[in-house]
């Protein structure tokens, strides 16, 4: 993934990461690896962690300890009505951005 992939993908990673979660309660290894099959190949765990601590600072997301067989008990993380309310948001506000984009690239005005 090139530079300026990296960097624009920056600003869309909690919106991506907050639709997986939509979907489904999931761990941040869990999280990583459904991006990864999806194309976002470089995608740190360490980066997905630390954006997930985010989200639940801002109260985005719940947690629950679920134990694990190997080690401590896993975060799992669903998305909580604030969350939900918020990815609605991030998606109107793609479909602007994508509209507008979209024009730009046909020629358009």
């Amino acid at each position: 993934m090139g530079k300026q992939m990296t960097e624009m993908l920056k600003g869309v990673l909690e919106g991506l990461v907050l639709a997986v979660l939509a979907g489904r309660s999931a761990h941040g290894y869990e999280i990583t690896a459904w991006l990864r099959e999806q194309g976002f190949s470089d995608i740190a765990e360490g980066t997905i962690y630390a954006l997930l601590i985010r989200v639940e600072q801002r109260g985005l997301v719940d947690v629950a300890k679920v134990p694990s067989e190997k080690g401590p008990p896993r975060k799992v993380f669903s998305l909580n009505a604030q969350g939900r309310q918020y990815l609605d948001e991030f998606w109107k506000n793609w479909d602007f951005l994508a509209e507008r984009l979209d024009q730009l690239h046909q020629g358009g005005n």
